[in-house]
């Protein structure tokens, strides 16, 4: 799990030009340890739930707060 918590941090890193996620990284690790307590042990899908999370705690998911009108 720890593998997929340094993945997670880095590549959030680097998509958001060195804007780390530390500020989140202790609900980051709660969440991962949900899905491993759950039976998720793919270090790979950790890291892509990891990373969507991430993105749904930061807004970019939400159309509207992504700057999206629709027209």
């Amino acid at each position: 799990m720890q593998a997929a918590l340094d993945r997670i941090l880095q590549t959030y890193a680097l998509l958001n030009n060195g804007k780390a996620a530390e500020a989140v990284r202790e609900k980051l690790q709660r969440y991962l340890q949900t899905l491993h307590d759950g039976g998720e042990t793919d270090v790979d899908r950790l890291t892509v739930c990891g990373l969507v999370y991430l993105r749904q705690q930061d807004g970019r998911l939400d159309p509207v707060k992504a700057g999206y009108t629709g027209m």
